[in-house]
């Protein structure tokens, strides 16, 4: 496959941290009080994050973690993400690549913190590898594989479409796929691994229904 992205950084997805990651729901209520959240983050390993992610939380396996209502703790009703990987896809509309040296800047910011690579060029096939490494951690975890693999356009923007997988628990919707990056850098997109309240929309259809399936991703990874 010819290169179709520019960059790509990239973490990787480890059991322990989707074990991590899905039990937050579980854990004890922290008020928003900005003290109170520090010292539950620095007894966890985690820290503040506002330059790749405003507003979120750099996790002990380094991975960006972003939460609906602003704490990702103790609150089943919210929807959260862990990324573990940034690309940045070939643009279409940027033939002269006016772009490329602040983008690509921006995936660098990701691919410098510990645990972090970075590749330049990269291809789709690449980043798939990474979502499939990310999907066997997932499937470890859970004891299972998941319920549907599909290449879906759902709640991407930028760049081609990847594959998304999806597997339900008792009370979550658990996504991992391709999500495009909503802050103001344009053609930048996220891997992540997505977890919501299953009641969002809680009945799957079926992967014939290509519509449908791509509004129940949306619930369940956008805010």
């Amino acid at each position: 496959m010819s290169t179709s992205v520019h960059a790509l950084a990239h973490c990787s997805l480890t059991p322990d941290a989707v074990a991590e990651f899905l039990a937050l729901p579980h854990q004890p209520a922290v008020t928003g009080d900005f003290d109170a959240i520090d010292v539950v983050l620095r007894a966890r390993g985690w820290s503040w994050e506002h330059e790749c992610v405003t507003d979120s939380y750099r996790t002990g396996f380094g991975h960006v973690l972003c939460a609906e209502g602003g704490t990702p703790f103790g609150d089943p009703t919210a929807r959260r993400f862990l990324a573990f990987g940034e690309l940045y896809p070939v643009d279409p509309d940027d033939q002269d690549l006016d772009n490329v040296s602040w983008l690509g800047a921006l995936v660098d910011d990701w691919g410098r913190a510990p645990g972090w690579t970075v590749r330049r060029p990269a291809t789709v096939d690449a980043c798939t590898e990474v979502l499939d490494r990310a999907a066997a951690a997932v499937t470890a975890h859970l004891g299972a594989a998941p319920e549907v693999t599909v290449i879906s356009d759902a709640a991407v923007v930028t760049g081609p479409p990847m594959p998304h997988r999806i597997w339900r628990t008792g009370t979550q919707a658990v996504v991992l796929g391709p999500h495009a990056d909503n802050g103001p850098y344009g053609y930048l997109t996220h891997l992540q691994l997505a977890a919501s309240p299953l009641n969002l929309a809680p009945e799957l259809p079926p992967t014939r229904e290509t519509a449908a399936l791509d509004r129940w991703i949306e619930a369940h990874v956008d805010w």
